[in-house]
């Protein structure tokens, strides 16, 4: 039997989230959805393509410098801290008192990470996988442990 409640299914991957719902007949809704702004945007976009030099004192010859992070990883870390408060204001809304949360474990655990303490109690699972690509309707078998009431 599926638990129906307020429960929200948070399904994110570094680019894209969408928040889904079960209805009382186990039928899943979303409700939203978020798309990162760096999406499909190349390394050049997000910052400096041409990484810095430098040059010893003791030589003319210049090298070059690795950049110190990658461009996507911090647009996938700071779309991941949206999606946190995206979360916590459905929260504050009283938009549910059960949470799922299922995405890729580094989105996963940024997520969990950017979550208050009140909303991280209501976490009920979660599911260190990449659910974006699949419709609503084939979700639910990812999902079973936490929609299935206990016998």
């Amino acid at each position: 039997m599926v638990q129906t409640g307020n429960l929200l299914i948070v399904i994110a991957d570094g680019e894209h989230a969408r928040f889904v719902t079960v209805d009382p007949g186990g039928v899943f809704h979303t409700l939203s959805s978020m798309d990162s702004a760096a999406a499909h945007k190349r390394s050049s976009e997000l910052g400096s393509d041409h990484p810095g030099a430098t040059f010893h004192s003791q030589s003319t010859a210049h090298h070059a410098l690795q950049p110190r992070h990658d461009p996507h990883a911090l647009a996938e870390a700071e779309f991941a801290r949206l999606v946190a408060n995206e979360t916590e204001a459905t929260f504050v809304r009283g938009g549910f008192d059960r949470l799922v949360l299922a995405a890729p474990p580094r989105t996963l655990n940024a997520i969990r990470d950017g979550l208050g303490a009140v909303v991280a109690k209501a976490i009920v699972g979660t599911l260190g996988k990449d659910l974006m690509k699949l419709p609503d309707d084939a979700v639910q078998p990812h999902l079973r442990p936490w929609l299935e009431t206990p016998a």
